[in-house]
Parts: structure tokens; C-alpha cells; sequence
């Protein structure tokens, strides 16, 4: 197994999706809610999160080569979202805009706006099919789909303890948390730039 492809799956995967970010965001959309409400909007949240990744990992390289892009010009592309996802992250934009969208959906958030942007966001779609892309094969669908799946199991425990999170960490620390993730996948998407590039010949390999 490629353990640093693995990795490189996971951290992409876990700082895209922010299961940290998403749980202050559940509680607000729950809020009043019996813990039995909480625990199914947590799990068909997921559920709906995971298989929209699913179909882009399946068919999202297929459906570029379809329309005429190619994994490269993708690759650079979704390199850029990330980075601009990433400033969002360091500069808080991305948490006022989830907050915005918390009153659109009191009835039952897990379709939108859980599943759908917060949890399968374009950053979550662009990362899955560039991951699958970097490695062709059913073993790199694996580690993809594997770290992928890891993430989402953080994703519904958090969403599950999110109460008590909240309160551990404060405001403060919930910041602190996603403004490091915002680095970190600021050096992941230029990472994805650089792979982008280096395949149309411009500098160095990178990998």
C-alpha cells in the first residue's frame, strides 16, 4: 500500500470537508432538536455526502474526458479552488458563508445545506476526482475511497459529539483549528498546481 498516497488522500480529504468546522454548523442547524432527530439528520447527511463522492470518484474523470478536459488542465484548475477555498478558511469568509446559510433549510438540513454544499462541496468533488486521477487503478480507488470513508465516520462522530466539542473548544478554538487547516490545504493545492503543470512540461516533476 501507498502509505504517503494515503495520507496525501486523507489530509486532502479531512481539511476540504472540515468535519471540525461542520459541527458548531450542525448544532445551529439542529438546534432544538431531540437527540434522536439529531442522530438521523447526522447519518442520512452523511449517507448523501458519501455517495454524491462516490459518483464523482466513479464517473467524474469520465465525464471531463467527455466534455474535453484533461487531467492535467482539471488538476490545475482544482488546485485553484482549493487555494481559494483555502484563503476562505484563513481569512473565516468560508465560515460566514456556512453560517448564511443555517435559517434556509430549520425543517430537515441533511439534503442542503449539510449534505449538499458543506459536506459535498466543489472542493470535496475537485479533490476526490483529482485523487483518483493522480492514481489510476483499483488500488489507488482504494486508498481514495478508503481515506475518503475514514473521513466521513469523523464526520458523523463529530456531528454526533458536536455539542460537546463546541463547548470544548470555544470560539476561539474552533478558529484557531481552521485557520492551521487553511494552511495546510493552501500547500496541498499548490502541490496539485505543481503535479498540473509539471504534466504539461512546465518545471520539474513533483510527482
Amino acid at each position: 500500500m501507498d502509505t504517503a498516497f494515503f495520507i496525501t488522500a486523507f489530509v486532502t480529504m479531512f481539511v476540504v470537508i472540515d468535519p471540525i468546522g461542520l459541527a458548531p454548523l450542525f448544532v445551529a442547524l439542529t438546534q432544538g432538536m431531540t437527540d434522536e432527530a439529531r442522530r438521523r439528520i447526522a447519518w442520512r447527511a452523511t449517507a448523501i455526502g458519501i455517495l454524491i463522492l462516490l459518483a464523482f470518484a466513479a464517473f467524474g474523470e469520465a465525464l471531463l474526458a467527455f466534455i474535453g478536459i484533461s487531467m492535467p488542465a482539471f488538476r490545475v484548475a482544482g488546485g485553484i479552488l482549493l487555494f481559494l477555498t483555502a484563503l476562505d478558511m484563513l481569512f473565516e469568509r468560508r465560515t460566514k458563508r456556512r453560517e448564511d446559510k443555517q435559517d434556509e433549510d430549520r425543517e430537515d438540513p441533511s439534503v442542503f445545506p449539510l449534505a449538499i454544499p458543506l459536506i459535498a462541496g466543489p472542493g470535496a468533488i475537485a479533490s476526490v476526482i483529482l485523487l483518483m486521477g493522480q492514481r489510476p487503478g483499483w488500488e489507488g480507488a482504494a486508498l481514495v475511497l478508503g481515506a475518503t470513508a475514514i473521513v466521513m465516520i469523523i464526520v458523523v462522530a463529530f456531528f454526533l459529539a458536536s455539542g460537546v466539542i463546541e463547548r470544548a473548544l470555544g470560539k476561539t478554538g474552533v478558529t484557531v483549528v481552521t485557520r492551521l487547516l487553511g494552511m495546510l490545504l493552501a500547500a496541498l493545492s499548490v502541490q496539485f498546481v505543481l503535479d498540473g503543470l509539471s504534466a504539461f512540461g512546465f518545471g520539474p516533476g513533483t510527482g
